[in-house]
């Protein structure tokens, strides 16, 4: 009996971690998804999805992976769902990377708006780290050239 309340407040204790955790991380989680998606912030079911995916894979491992960072864990997460999934969604919906090929605005997100080491993007995707600061480069200067807000965006991601 006492192993059945142990058990049942270590389980209240972990929801409670995982409550905070996603009540602190969730918005910057969901910009990052909306960005990977090119959607808009007012519509982004895609992204939305993305992140109640990864979001579900944290918690299933919440208890297991107590060393580990749950932001750093969740953002890879979403990072190779989204690589999963992208081809079925190549074009952008208005976003500000929707000019960008999928592969791009993943970089482009971990990299410029995540900050994320260019070695640890290369790992993540299975990428050498020269074929990330290629498709970086790529990325922003398609971006420069579409001008207009996509311009601006793009500092903004970089700062």
């Amino acid at each position: 009996m006492a192993k059945q309340r142990t058990g049942r407040a270590e389980r209240a204790h972990r929801a409670r971690e995982f409550d905070a955790f996603v009540a602190g991380a969730a918005g910057r989680l969901l910009h990052a998804a909306t960005l990977l998606t090119a959607e808009t912030r007012s519509r982004n079911p895609y992204a939305q999805a993305l992140l109640t995916a990864a979001l579900a894979h944290t918690y299933a491992v919440w208890g297991r992976s107590r060393h580990e960072d749950p932001y750093a864990l969740t953002r890879s997460e979403l990072a190779v769902r989204f690589a999963r999934t992208a081809r079925r969604h190549h074009a952008g919906r208005g976003g500000v990377l929707s000019a960008l090929h999928p592969q791009e605005r993943l970089v482009v997100v971990l990299r410029l708006y995540e900050g994320v080491a260019e070695e640890q993007v290369a790992a993540l995707l299975g990428l050498s780290e020269a074929r990330v600061g290629a498709v970086r480069a790529r990325a922003v200067a398609t971006l420069g050239s579409a001008g207009g807000r996509s311009g601006s965006a793009t500092g903004r991601a970089a700062a």
